[in-house]
């Protein structure tokens, strides 16, 4: 699938995202970034995935945490949508998702572990969508979203949060 997402597909606070997703078939895009983001992070000393570049800021880890589990939760509603059973998706609260993460305990690599892996998982998923399942549509917070809205939206959350850990914590 090479073909963005239509305006109407999704809420406009995910333009955002969407916008930042370079052209290309999105489960390359989506292995790509996956590539990217190992090389950028895997040689970072615990120490510096500790680091929080303000008070009340994240940690790299919890960083790359939230990354994997909002993914989860657009995979859940790519799988839904995909598979033609529309509902109405809810979102949810980043803070309490991790505040109640095990992140900022586990060892980078045991996070990194888990981002490869949820990430694996989405691109078999995105990549086995015909075109007909990329497009049907679903709902969230009132507004219409298909499966490949759903898609842009993991690979710019990713490319908004990587540009936030180089600008902040990288330097």
């Amino acid at each position: 699938m090479s073909t963005r997402p239509a305006f109407n597909e999704y809420l406009p606070l995910a333009e955002k995202y969407v916008s930042l997703v370079p052209e290309g078939h999105i489960a390359e895009v989506l292995g790509r970034q996956h590539d990217e983001t190992l090389r950028s992070l895997s040689d970072l000393s615990e120490e510096q995935a500790n680091v929080r570049y303000a008070e009340g800021k994240w940690s790299l880890k919890q960083v790359v945490g939230h990354i994997a589990d909002v993914e989860r939760l657009w995979n859940y509603r790519i799988l839904y949508i995909a598979r033609g059973d529309a509902r109405e998706f809810s979102g949810y609260d980043r803070e309490i998702f991790v505040q109640n993460s095990p992140f900022s305990h586990l060892p980078l690599q045991e996070a990194l572990k888990d981002y490869a892996a949820v990430r694996q998982s989405t691109i078999t998923l995105v990549g086995s969508l015909t075109e007909e399942a990329l497009k049907r549509l679903g709902t969230f917070n009132n507004y219409p979203l298909s499966a490949r809205a759903a898609a842009y939206v993991i690979a710019g959350h990713e490319l908004h949060h990587m540009s936030i850990l180089r600008e902040k914590y990288l330097t």
